[in-house]
Order: C-alpha cells, then structure tokens, then sequence
C-alpha cells in the first residue's frame, strides 16, 4: 500500500484537489459517501495515447472518498513502465492499495483502489480465470468495505467468482460496497445472483462499454444486504468520458444507516420551563425525525411532534419539541426519540433505527412555590475546567434552575464552539432532569455562527430578553448586547444595539407595572453588563437607558457578569434602588458562582470562588 502523505509533492497538489473540489463539478449531498468505479484500460485512451493525468484530473472532478480501478499496470513496459496508481495517488492526494492479478510484460497487472482515508486492513482473494488469472482486492475502511475486482470473460466463471465474493465477506460487520468491471450484463446469471444478497446502487440502465456509443451495462457498484444493511440512493451516474478509456466510469452517492448508538449527538437538555409547559432540546449526528414521549405515568407515555404550518419538523439535526397544557407542580416523565432519516424526497423515504433515551422526568414549576435553588455561572469563556470545578461545589444540594449569565457561548465562529459547550454543560447539571436559561453576553454576537446561536438554545417568550415566575419569586432577565457603541468600527455599521435597548426599557416598564411582578413577594434582575457602579469616563451601553425606568424598581438583587472581578455594590451606594452582585471571571482565583436559595419568605445569595471560599453569604 502506497502513503502519498509522505511525498512532497502531494502538498501542493493536494490544496489544487481542495480548491477543484469545492468547485462542486458533480454536488453531492450532505452525510453520503460517494463510490466510484473506472476500468482506466492501463491509461490508454481512445486516441491511442497514454495519459494519467487526464484520469486523474476526472477523478479529482468527481471527488469521491473511493475509487475501484480496474485493469491497472504498474512497472509495465506498454504503458511505458510507470507505477499508474502510484501516480494517481500523487494526483489526487488519495491513498493507494494494489493488488496484482498476473504479471505481464515485465511488471504487474491488476486492479488498484484509491481511498481518502488510511485503509485499516487489506486483502487479496484468487478467482476463478483460466485464461487469465483473476483476483478481487478487499480494503476495509472505517465505515466500510471495498471489493474491487475484474471478473473473467466466461459466465461459468463469473458465476463462481460472485459466490466465492458473496461467501468471502460473510465475515464482516460493516456494510460492503462491489465494485468492478463485472464482464456481466444486468440481465445475465452472476448478476441474478448477486441480488439475492446485494443491492446494485449504479445505474443499470446506463450502459459503461464501449466508451464511445456504450452499449451494455458491465461495470457496476453493488452493496451488501445480507445481514439487514440498508443503502439510500442520493445519486448513481456515468459520466460522459469518451477518450480516457475504453469504457466510462460511474459513481454513487449513498448514505448508510448509521449505528443506534451514533444517532444521537447530545442528551436531552431542557428549556423554557414554567408551571404549564417545558421545551425538550437535543441535537441528533444525523438528519432524523423526532418526538417526544411523555406523561405522568413512565409506563403510559403519549407522543408530542413539532409541526409547522402542518408539516413535521423533520430531516433536521436540531430538534425542539415544546411540550404545553402541562400541569403545575407535577412530575413528567419523558425520553427522547430520534428516528434517522436516510432519504428524503419528494414522494420517497427511508429511514434508519428508532433511537430512544433512558427515561428522565422533571417537575412543573408551581405558583405555589416557596422554596428553589437556583445556580448563576458567567463569563466561562470556555474554561470547561473552570466551569466543572466550580459545579463540584454546589452540585451536592439539589437545584431547580441553572442560569447561564453571558460569554459561556463566547466567539461562536464555527457549530463546534455551540456543541462543544453543550457537551460539557449539559451533562454537567443533568440538563435532562434541571432546565437552564441562557442569557446572551456580549461575546455570544460575536463570530460567523453567533446568528445561529438561538437555534440551539431557547428563548423564553422567544426572545432574547424577559420574564418568568419561579414560583412567588418573579425573574427579569434582559439580553444587554455589545459593550461598545454601535458606530464602532469593529462592527462594520451591522449593529444597532441601542434600539435592542429601547425596547427593553419599555418592556421593563410594561414589566413592573404587570399584577405578575407586583403581586411577586421577590424579585430578581438578571443581566450580563453591569449598569450600576461603572466608572464616569467608561462606556456603560444600557445605563442611561434603564436606570431612569429600575431607580425605583423594588428588586431584591440584581445580578451581575461582564468585568471578570467579583464586587457588590449595596443598596444606596451608587444610585441603586437594590444590591448588585457582579461576578467574576474564569481563571484561578477569580472564577465564581452564585447560588440563589429562597426557603419560605428567607431569599439568600452565596458568592463561591473556584478555591470553595465563600466570599458572599447575604439575606435578601
């Protein structure tokens, strides 16, 4: 087996192949694997002329992950004694397995297969070739197994060689995909056979050979169904190429039924809760459609899907089922159910295993509600380890609500810095059992994939700022945007943050005036960005704007993010009707978290720093 990455050469040539894939000359879908099979007749094309390139310029075209080549020279003096899948490998950047069949005219010939990815194992089986020695050449691959082979001119022969195949991978527990020059025409006795145990996944009514005019269907890529594997069908073509070879090449585009245990990418994580409804999020590997099955009985659970405008969300990997005409202070229990979705087209579909999750349940808020603990994290920026260490410290008592305070999803350039976080966080606090509020810092607007943010989390009255009550105790959130003004030229003139927070200030007039808050017997305001003791000469983006509405607002604590340095501000001591409690930041020592406890009337803070000091024990 040949390793183009040790050749200089492929360097170079290889950031051509990225650059010509994305070009997109045949598209291919999302999650398939495109196959491809070629009989190259040792690089002599129809013009008589020996040309690697060219062969490798369409396989560079095509872009495939795989390519089965049949009749292959290496070191052969008609094709003037030059290593052809070598050359090919160089090429494309592809790595290179070869498998001779007979020898010839002073050096090798056989078949060659050419793979993005390092083959994990290989091997060569004898056929049945009087005349002329035949072999197929087997890679296994993650996912996968190639079978490249060269069938004989007589159909006795090809008839045996397809039993001895079928027989030969028996043994494997990942889908296998034939391909080849079969020598066999769709209607003849080794292609009969063969789909009694394969699917063809090429086309058959597209003829291969001759080249120019082609005629009949010989060559074919197959894939292994004896064992219940299932193969969705994106795409199968034969390319038009008249000159390269004496027959054209074909591909395939597949997607493969993904294992159960790789369908689901996160636990179940909840949102949105209240005393009458609660938001189910959980995000899939692959395209799927989900549901939700739930009830206050673990042995008769109903199902609850997501429709829009009468039509199942589905084929998506994001899913969010919302769950309404709950009832307060009650205990559901639920699982999560993602089914994988492999094709969908307009009048066809097909589908993969039916994934479930462990049973979980969680607990309706109720009015009546007197006693809750509720955890704040800000500013993690990152630091897992941070973060986990801190939780290690509060986790021991049981919780009700985690409030994540801004900059926990920071810089969200690519999907990654979304789910990367959730990896951590969520099975952290048992996000399947304890719901989590995420309010947006002013790192989270920043970076190619923030917009997308809101995609994986919720938002409560869907939008990024305001109200829930938690019992008798009433919960402002507000979402402060951007720490600099909005003409600044970091932000390209794409910002208008000050409008965000006029309309904030008049929902937070509308706020304290509405019976929830009044008839609330605490009350807590949430936001990233500290309006409250700032220093004259420093830009403070909300101040101007809230504090005029919150002088007088009768809120038992605020609390607080954004400098990375824990203070608190009394009551009083800076022009604030009630205390502020500002966090700090995620590196040692200044890393905390702040535990909100109400039992009966009694509403206490803590402030814990990452060392387990407890720097703030206050009654509110």
């Amino acid at each position: 087996m040949y390793n183009p990455m040790k050749k200089i050469v492929f360097l170079s040539i290889f950031s051509l192949v990225l650059f010509h894939s994305g070009a997109q000359t045949f598209p291919q879908r999302e999650n398939t694997h495109r196959l491809m099979s070629y009989n190259i007749h040792h690089g002599e094309g129809m013009d008589g002329k020996i040309d690697i390139e060219r062969i490798g310029k369409l396989i560079i075209d095509i872009n495939p992950e795989v390519v089965g080549l049949q009749e292959v020279d290496s070191v052969v003096v008609r094709s003037g004694n030059i290593d052809i899948l070598q050359l090919l490998s160089e090429q494309t950047g592809m790595y290179a397995t070869f498998g001779y069949s007979i020898l010839h005219d002073g050096g090798k010939y056989g078949n060659g297969i050419l793979t993005r990815e390092k083959p994990l194992a290989v091997k060569k089986i004898a056929l049945p070739g009087a005349k002329e020695a035949r072999t197929a050449l087997i890679v296994e691959l993650d996912k996968y197994i190639v079978v490249n082979t060269h069938l004989s001119l007589t159909n006795e022969e090809r008839l045996e060689s397809v039993k001895i195949i079928t027989d030969a991978v028996e043994i494997y527990d990942k889908p296998v995909f034939l391909m080849g020059d079969l020598n066999a025409t769709p209607d003849s006795e080794p292609i009969t056979f063969l789909q009694d145990k394969w699917q063809i996944l090429s086309n058959p009514k597209q003829p291969t050979s001759p080249s120019v005019n082609p005629r009949s269907t010989i060559d074919y890529i197959l894939g292994y169904t004896a064992k219940g594997e299932t193969y969705a069908k994106y795409r199968a073509h034969v390319i038009d190429e008249q000159v390269a070879s004496d027959h054209r090449p074909l591909f395939v585009d597949i997607r493969l039924k993904t294992p159960a245990s790789e369908v689901m990418r996160t636990i179940p994580y909840l949102q949105n809760p209240g005393t009458d409804e609660m938001t189910v999020m959980w995000l899939t590997n692959v395209p799927a459609r989900s549901w939700v099955e739930y009830g206050t009985d673990p042995n008769n659970l109903k199902r609850a899907r997501t429709f829009i405008e009468g039509v199942m969300v589905a084929n998506n990997k994001i899913n969010r089922v919302r769950l309404t005409d709950l009832q307060p202070g009650t205990r559901y229990y639920y699982r999560v159910v993602s089914q994988e979705v492999t094709r969908y087209s307009s009048y066809y579909k097909e589908f993969g295993d039916t994934v479930r999750s462990d049973i979980k349940s969680f607990t309706t808020w109720s009015d009546d509600m007197k006693d809750f603990r509720v955890i704040v994290y800000n500013d993690i920026h990152s630091n897992m380890e941070m973060f986990n260490k801190l939780h290690s410290l509060v986790e021991d008592k049981p919780y009700d609500l985690v409030i994540f305070n801004g900059d926990c999803f920071d810089d969200v350039e690519v999907e990654s810095d979304i789910v990367d976080r959730l990896l951590t966080y969520t099975p952290r606090i048992k996000s399947d059992e304890i719901p989590s509020i995420f309010i947006r810092g002013n790192h989270e607007t920043r970076g190619e994939y923030s917009l997308h943010l809101w995609d994986y989390l919720g938002r409560m009255g869907g939008r990024s700022y305001s109200a829930f009550s938690l019992g008798d105790t009433r919960f402002v959130l507000l979402d402060c945007g951007e720490d600099k003004p909005d003409d600044h030229w970091v932000y390209y003139d794409m910002n208008d943050y000050t409008q965000h927070r006029i309309d904030q200030a008049e929902f937070l007039k509308e706020e304290l005036q509405s019976t929830a808050f009044k008839d609330a017997r605490k009350r807590v305001l949430v936001h990233h960005i500290p309006i409250f003791g700032v220093k004259p000469d420093s830009f403070s983006p909300c101040s101007d704007l809230w504090i005029p509405v919150l002088e007088d607002a009768p809120f038992n604590i605020s609390l607080n993010a954004h400098t990375h340095r824990y203070r608190v501000i009394e009551k009083g001591e800076t022009g604030n009707n009630f205390p502020v409690i500002i966090g700090g930041g995620n590196r040692e020592p200044d890393g905390t978290v702040m535990v909100l406890e109400k039992r009966e009337d009694k509403l206490t803070v803590e402030v814990i720093n990452a060392a387990g000091e407890k720097l703030l024990e206050k009654e509110l």
